[in-house]
């Protein structure tokens, strides 16, 4: 039996490095209201911790209704277990545990309830998918996947003045925390006009970003500092790593975002989400890349990680060209992601690979968070 957990706060706890770690508001709240999730990809007779189990079992009778409604596959029958309830969890039970994202918080959490040391990772290899998850990672993969039709460069910077004379060399920039999630831990930087003379002349931070930054360096030893580009669509490639470093490809990721926070997926046949790519860039190109993650990320995670992954990408509008160009690597989320929950509801939806059937996955707020099917 696969015992499953949704702990969207992850990001930020993984940046805590805390075992004792309280997420804030909108983390606990995200992860009562759709705990259920990874009974999408979950067999039957497997168990779900979940923080409230009414809650959850609404969550499921929803998604059940709406995946009836368009005639696909059903969710197999899975336990839901109090995530406060000790007793109702046994490890002999359990031969798998499948978080959203391992951190320390989450392995001390699993530890008081009671769950067997030899089913979770060690501090040690925690550790090291921390390290991994830097996006000192991504920086370091970009290069590798850079070739005609891409473009992208990144840089680490350790103190304030290093940042800034990164920061002159580009018309605007992206700070990035080294750890953050969500559209969070970004701050956006642009040259600002010299009242004496014409054009642009240098660059200012003003209070709050000088402190934001001043804060970061101290708090997470390095910002990361991007050129920032002139995007046109988001989109991501998601795999996962077995326990012998072999990565696989699983399927495009066709989001969006608002404000820097996800808000929704495309449910598509993959061939119907690579036409839609197609418009902007050549499939030998996304082929390759796809091809190059594969093969560099398995010497790098093996040994280390084990589970799914993605990769974030973005179509960027060239401006000395009419065309299009790929930013291959802006992020590598070392976890599990909305776009892995989007292939799982897929595959549910459209089974025969059908590709005119199109749906819509979304994320949405009113009191409750709740996943929504619509069609487009």
């Amino acid at each position: 039996m696969t015992l499953h957990i949704f702990n969207p706060e992850h990001d930020i706890a993984l940046a805590s490095g805390l075992a004792n770690f309280t997420p804030p508001h909108a983390g606990r709240q995200l992860r009562r209201d759709l705990g259920f999730i990874p009974a999408l990809w979950a067999a039957e007779g497997d168990t779900l911790i979940v923080d409230d189990v009414e809650t959850a079992e609404r969550g499921v009778r929803r998604l059940r209704r709406q995946l009836c409604r368009e005639q696909s596959h059903a969710l197999p029958p899975v336990k839901l277990c109090l995530a406060s309830s000790k007793a109702m969890l046994c490890s002999d039970d359990i031969s798998t545990v499948a978080p959203w994202g391992w951190d320390s918080a989450l392995r001390a959490r699993l530890l008081r309830l009671g769950i067997g040391e030899q089913l979770l990772p060690k501090e040690e290899q925690i550790t090291v998918i921390k390290q991994l998850s830097h996006r000192r990672t991504a920086m370091q993969l970009l290069p590798l996947l850079r070739t005609e039709g891409t473009v992208g460069e990144a840089f680490e910077c350790r103190t304030f003045e290093e940042t800034a004379d990164v920061v002159s060399r580009f018309d605007s920039v992206v700070l990035k925390a080294p750890w953050s999630s969500s559209g969070r831990g970004l701050r956006f930087v642009a040259k600002s006009l010299d009242g004496k003379q014409e054009g642009w002349q240098r660059h200012s931070f003003d209070a709050n970003q000088e402190g934001w930054l001043r804060n970061l360096l101290s708090k997470q030893g390095s910002v990361m500092v991007e050129p920032l580009y002139n995007k046109v669509k988001d989109f991501a490639m998601e795999f996962s790593c077995n326990g012998d470093g072999r990565v696989s490809y699983e399927g495009l990721s066709l989001f969006h975002t608002q404000n820097g926070a996800y808000t929704g997926n495309i449910l598509a046949a993959e061939s119907a989400k690579c036409e839609a790519l197609n418009r902007y860039l050549p499939t030998a190109l996304l082929q390759h890349v796809q091809t190059t993650i594969c093969n560099r990320l398995s010497c790098v995670l093996k040994g280390h990680y084990a589970g799914p992954f993605g990769v974030d990408m973005m179509v960027v509008s060239h401006p000395r060209t009419d065309g299009f160009l790929l930013h291959p690597c802006v992020e590598i989320n070392l976890r599990r992601t909305m776009g892995h929950v989007a292939l799982a509801l897929t595959r549910m939806v459209n089974p025969t690979n059908d590709g005119d059937i199109r749906r819509v996955m979304r994320v949405t707020y009113s009191d409750i968070y709740q996943l929504d099917i619509q069609r487009l």
